[in-house]
């Protein structure tokens, strides 16, 4: 998971490879998936601006849900949740009510 992790922020940063998000998201995928919060917000960030991934506010607004709920630091639960909540601003109710719905129901894998 941390090697993972660390691929898909490098693919995401492009440091010291060529930036690609599409395997940015890939690799950020299978490490959240499995409870990187790193990956996590990384993937809200991806998904809120379609970089890798089509734009999907409720999966965004899901990976950042996650790694707020989730992160052992405050600087990193205050920063996700303000991304969260700054992005709720742009959604209707029922995206927010869709990505709460997916992130009640998350388990690890």
């Amino acid at each position: 998971m941390v090697a993972q992790t660390a691929l898909g922020a490098m693919y995401y940063s492009g440091r010291g490879v060529a930036q690609d998000c599409a395997l940015a998201a890939s690799w950020s995928q299978k490490a959240a998936s499995q409870g990187s919060v790193v990956a996590q917000y990384n993937l809200g960030e991806m998904y809120g601006v379609g970089l890798g991934v089509p734009q999907d506010y409720a999966q965004a607004h899901m990976w950042f849900n996650l790694a707020a709920s989730r992160a052992e630091y405050a600087a990193t639960r205050d920063t996700a949740a303000k991304d969260r909540d700054e992005l709720a601003a742009k959604m209707t109710p029922d995206q927010i009510a869709e990505a709460q719905r997916m992130a009640r129901e998350w388990v690890p894998k």
